[in-house]
């Protein structure tokens, strides 16, 4: 072989290792954004949240910006963000709950009742609300766990049980604000309003808030939130490393219907009245799948956080209240809201295509 050809070759040889380097370089770059995207699940969601609010305070100015609209979005979302923390903890298991609004309902007429039916101090009658939602959770963790039910079966049956027994136990009857105002101020505790400068809080917010955190540091730093996750993402290699994976959906179920009774103490504070007609029974289930979907929490279970579902809440608060106050059609909120779920799932399978 000649000088020359062994020239040519090195040059070949040269340029197929810089190509190759350049693709490694390319393909690590782009596999390092899956990763940030992978491990940060909340990343999407903070990005689409401050996205909106820069696109509606450009072109709403002022008024959008205002300390009374921002802490607005707060009050309007504080019965949704903590709906949509319960229901993230159900997805994250790989289940879903369609009963998480009745069961606020009821746990909130059961409040009520208790009080004004019975003579039971309010104060006890919100305990009785919240461990009347924890044994419904209990039941629903049974039927999935033990009887190996589908959890869509499952809580698809308990909402109509819990929305019958809704208007069975109370008659269909309203407690009106200004009795629970003037007899049983506890129960409407949480609609207390606190004010910074300009801005207003309810205690609701506050607990709204509380509970994310609570669940984002338990998810995150302790045994049982790894177990979580583990279960969600394959409950039989769970159980092969030794998880109880009955235990851990039974501490779920009945944490989520717990967090359902707090619910429907926000829910008494924002509305001042307990009624068994509320809406909240009917729609906060969508309400909150809604946000945990945009909050990139994956409906195949075992990824995802609950700080993103609680900015996918605060997104939907966003676009609701900067299309209200832009004069726009109501149904351009749930156009919109749709895109984004459907955007959120393919986002979700891309990430798992490619860390697959």
């Amino acid at each position: 072989m000649s000088k020359t050809d062994n020239f040519e070759d090195a040059v070949k040889t040269r340029r197929e290792e810089n190509f190759a380097e350049f693709q490694d370089h390319k393909k690590g770059v782009l596999q390092q954004f899956h990763h940030a995207l992978h491990t940060n699940t909340a990343l999407v969601p903070l990005l689409v949240l401050l996205a909106a609010i820069l696109l509606f305070g450009a072109y709403l100015g002022e008024r959008f910006f205002s300390p009374f609209a921002m802490t607005l979005i707060l009050q309007q979302v504080q019965i949704v963000g903590v709906l949509a923390a319960a229901q993230s903890l159900i997805i994250l298991t790989a289940g879903i709950d369609l009963s998480v609004g009745a069961v606020a309902v009821l746990t909130s007429v059961i409040m009520g009742q208790f009080t004004f039916r019975y003579g039971i101090p309010p104060a006890i009658s919100v305990m009785f609300g919240l461990a009347c939602g924890t044994m419904i959770g209990a039941v629903n963790g049974w039927l999935v766990s033990r009887v190996k039910l589908p959890p869509f079966i499952v809580t698809l049956g308990m909402w109509q049980i819990v929305l019958a027994a809704n208007y069975l136990y109370s008659a269909n009857e309203t407690i009106r604000a200004q009795d629970i105002e003037t007899q049983a101020p506890f129960l409407q505790f949480l609609g207390t309003t606190v004010k910074f400068g300009g801005a207003s809080f309810t205690y609701g917010v506050f607990l709204m808030i509380l509970v994310v955190a609570v669940l984002a540091y338990a998810l995150r730093s302790t045994a049982w939130g790894r177990h979580v996750y583990a279960v969600g993402d394959d409950p039989e290699a769970a159980k092969l490393a030794g998880v109880n994976v009955h235990r851990t959906l039974m501490s779920v179920y009945m944490l989520v219907g717990f967090i359902c009774g707090l619910a429907a103490w926000v829910m008494i504070g924002r509305f001042g009245s307990v009624s068994p007609s509320a809406t909240t029974g009917v729609i906060g289930n969508i309400q909150a799948i809604t946000a945990v979907v945009i909050g990139g929490i994956s409906l195949f279970g075992g990824r995802g956080s609950i700080v993103g579902a609680f900015f996918g809440a605060l997104i939907v608060g966003v676009f609701e209240l900067g299309l209200r106050m832009s004069g726009a059609d109501p149904q351009w909120t749930y156009l919109l809201i749709g895109v984004l779920i459907i955007a959120a799932v393919t986002i979700d399978q891309w990430i798992r295509k490619v860390t697959a």
